[in-house]
């Protein structure tokens, strides 16, 4: 728990009009910081707007650089280019800033942090603290508590990523799509490149020269940064699918040494942040919706590699995925005591 001595805090909301915005001030009011005074901000399209934050009706404001005038943490989460515009203005004013974005994640000396994994690296921020992919996230908090007594030699992971990964329009396209199949209608994609509705595509992003996708290139890199081994072989193929809400996983790993089912079980059942399925027993995307934890289930023996485990996970993509993450980042800085940094 945060320290109830601490001073109270003037916070920034970017991007409070999106999905991970408001699923951030719902969680907010379940575990909340010492907040003393908030500001939603948005998009000048959305300003003008009121969300409810624990009983009060807030109007959400333009972001401009003023907006960041005697702000204590920044949590920011709109699209790379509105970070980069933003971010360093809120940290020259004196702000922490939790990022979401993908644009500063893999610059080395921007902590990526998920809590539960590799906490303590908040301790080095210089004004900015990036969150992890929304897939990155669970495989990360799979991966560590059986690499910190089993080395991991090589991972292949297959995502199933649900339509809010892709924002609100994606959501509404969902939706709209499905309704208009249904009853024989043509549609046009918009808001994702090819029709969603009872369809699924395996590209997330651009493509790479490498063949990999922007979202497979960063659940790689990503991947290595959080759990300190940049020399980990892994493979991601990352696919949308017509789900509104949570990610899941296909995970395939290599260990150093062999490692029994209930060994490996225990180990899982001991990580913070993880729900084990029992015996057979697996997660969907609809049942963990709206929760916090990372669910793994069918964990098996993968036959075809010699130390091998294959396992089913999933969590919701817009709670620990993103916006719980970010506010465990909070949470993390003040029992550090490292809000101002280096």
């Amino acid at each position: 728990m945060v320290n109830p001595m601490l001073p109270e805090l003037n916070v920034a909301v970017v991007g409070a009009t999106g999905a991970v915005g408001r699923e951030f001030l719902k969680i907010l009011e379940q575990r909340p910081l010492p907040i003393k005074h908030i500001q939603l901000l948005s998009s000048k399209r959305s300003a003008g707007s009121y969300i409810s934050v624990a009983g009060q009706e807030i109007v959400v404001k333009e972001t401009t650089p003023d907006c960041f005038d005697n702000v204590d943490i920044a949590f920011i989460s709109v699209s790379a280019d509105v970070s980069r515009q933003f971010a360093q203005i809120a940290v020259d004013k004196g702000a922490l800033v939790i990022d979401d974005s993908s644009a500063f994640r893999m610059i080395p000396d921007v902590p990526l942090v998920v809590p539960e994994v590799n906490g303590r690296d908040v301790e080095g921020h210089k004004g900015i603290i990036s969150i992890p992919n929304c897939c990155t996230t669970p495989l990360a908090m799979i991966l560590y508590p059986l690499h910190r007594i089993n080395p991991i030699k090589r991972v292949v992971v297959d995502t199933y990523q649900s339509v809010s990964g892709a924002g609100g329009q994606a959501i509404i396209e969902l939706s709209e799509q499905s309704e208009a199949v249904a009853g024989g209608r043509s549609i046009e994609p918009q808001a994702l490149q090819h029709q969603i509705a009872f369809n699924l595509f395996p590209q997330i992003g651009d493509f790479h020269p490498s063949g990999y996708s922007d979202e497979e290139e960063k659940m790689i890199d990503e991947t290595r940064k959080i759990l300190h081994y940049p020399n980990l072989r892994i493979s991601a193929t990352c696919v949308r699918v017509p789900v509104y809400k949570s990610h899941s996983e296909a995970v395939h790993l290599e260990l150093e040494h062999p490692m029994g089912l209930q060994e490996a079980l225990e180990c899982l059942r001991e990580m913070p942040g993880v729900t084990v399925m029992d015996e057979d027993g697996y997660a969907t995307p609809w049942n963990v919706a709206g929760t916090d934890d990372v669910y793994v289930g069918r964990v098996r023996k993968d036959q075809s590699v010699a130390n091998g485990l294959a396992m089913w996970i999933v969590a919701d993509n817009l709670r620990k995925g993103a916006a719980l993450n970010a506010l465990q980042i909070a949470e993390e800085v003040l029992r550090r005591d490292c809000l101002r940094g280096q």
